[in-house]
């Protein structure tokens, strides 16, 4: 019995043990094969389950974190270059979108300042006696004027339009920069047009400030604004020359004043370190100890007894064109020479009884269109002379047209029954809004231009 059992029991022993290990292996098997791979499909197994939404495809890199190329090249420039300036960095799409290639282009074969000027109901581009930055002197309405159409005029080019003013796009070319106006009163009236036009461009007006906590007046010679969204400034720095002024001891121990029409104004130290210079001089050689030439103008050292007005001020204008070809860097500053603004007196001058109260529109015809004083035509030529380019900003015409834009008797508050003095009248200086405006919207055309010029 045991001899016949005994295979049996083998046998089914070892059949026993192949079906379990086919099994084992079975199973082994198909975990293997068919269990997801966790390196690829693990992320694509847990979107499916619920309640995770649709496979969505991946969303494209963030612009933003892609440098913007420049057309030279795709480095990142260091804060102060002029590409800087008008590229914007990373606000360029803000100017593709304010700023065709086609405005651009028109400007670039346009003369800016040969136009007329038009009505515009959206014009003015801040509001009569909004802005906090304009002092008393410029403050017409505040002062008492009445009339508004002084402020509903822009300037248009004969060639091209100008592009539409945003003061967003402006502060965004500034961003990182210092701008800064230097000069006279005529400069500090444009330093507060701008002021007050980039101040709209905020939502925040807080962010803007004079870092030393000034009130702006006429007695006050140096001002730095920061607009703190920008990381910019914007300052003015008064030169009334823009060469030294000083004084002597006569021979009976008084004190009178010089200039030494050889030697850079004593704050140029200060014009070093911006990345736009807006420069003017002008009205304060007309008239007075000036206009004279006697015992005044110093060259070398050496003080003439009598010297020309005109001729000084042709000497004056090649020091400082001197000083900018070796002291500004072409590649990193922008340098602008604003022109002479002409002034609009009737029946005399500032001193004399000159008045242009009542005036209310611009003249559009008659000789004073054509007045072209022999400065503008000297600053013309040394800027051609020059290594360092300066841009003419040629604003003499388009003044000649306003007459009815100056302070006139509103040049000192009116108001509360004050009565109001005819005998000296402003008719040099600009109210504000105004014709400053226009100065400025000219500055940012010329940059809307060079950036983008700079792509073709």
């Amino acid at each position: 019995m045991l001899s016949h059992k005994k295979p049996y029991t083998v046998a089914t022993l070892f059949f026993l043990a192949l079906f379990l290990l086919s099994i084992f292996f079975f199973f082994l098997f198909t975990r293997t094969t068919l269990r997801p791979a966790p390196s690829i499909h693990s992320d694509l197994y847990l979107q499916l389950q619920p309640p995770s939404p649709p496979l969505q495809p991946p969303p494209p890199p963030p612009q933003a974190q892609q440098p913007h190329p420049s057309p030279a090249t795709t480095q990142t420039r260091p804060v102060g270059d002029v590409d800087d300036v008008t590229d914007a960095e990373s606000d360029a799409q803000t100017v593709t979108e304010n700023v065709g290639d086609d405005v651009a282009r028109n400007l670039k074969e346009c003369d800016l300042f040969t136009g007329t000027w038009v009505k515009d109901e959206n014009y003015p581009i801040y509001q009569p006696g909004s802005c906090p930055y304009v002092d008393e002197a410029y403050d017409c309405k505040i002062n008492g004027r009445t009339d508004t159409l002084y402020t509903k005029w822009r300037w248009k080019p004969d060639e091209c339009d100008l592009p539409r003013f945003s003061a967003t796009d402006f502060l965004a070319r500034l961003k990182g920069k210092r701008l800064m106006l230097v000069g006279d009163s005529m400069n500090r009236n444009q330093f507060e047009s701008i002021l007050c036009i980039l101040r709209e461009g905020l939502h925040n007006k807080s962010s803007m400030y004079e870092i030393h906590g000034h009130k702006i007046t006429k007695g006050r010679g140096y001002y730095v604004f920061k607009f703190e969204d920008y990381n910019c400034t914007v300052e003015f720095v008064r030169s009334h020359f823009l060469v030294r002024e000083g004084v002597r001891i006569n021979e009976q121990g008084s004190s009178n004043p010089t200039l030494s029409i050889d030697q850079i104004d004593k704050t140029s130290g200060r014009w070093k370190r911006a990345n736009i210079l807006v420069f003017n001089t002008g009205h304060w050689w007309t008239h007075g100890k000036t206009a004279r030439g006697i015992n005044y103008y110093k060259d070398g050292g050496y003080l003439y007894p009598k010297f020309d007005a005109v001729e000084a001020y042709r000497k004056a204008i090649k020091t400082w064109a001197k000083w900018i070809d070796d002291n500004i860097n072409p590649r990193k500053q922008i340098v602008y020479y604003r022109g002479y603004s002409n002034a609009h007196f009737r029946g005399g001058e500032w001193d004399s009884g000159g008045s242009c109260n009542g005036e209310t529109e611009p003249v559009f015809n008659g000789s004073i269109l054509n007045n072209y004083p022999l400065k503008m035509k000297i600053v013309e030529e040394v800027i051609q002379g020059m290594k360092v380019p300066a841009k003419l900003l040629n604003v003499t015409r388009l003044t000649n047209f306003r007459k009815d834009g100056h302070p006139s008797v509103y040049g000192k508050n009116t108001m509360g029954g004050k009565k109001i003095s005819t005998r000296k009248q402003d008719c040099s200086h600009w109210c504000l809004p105004g014709v400053p405006d226009a100065w400025n919207e000219l500055i940012y055309a010329t940059l809307v231009f060079q950036q983008t010029n700079s792509r073709y």
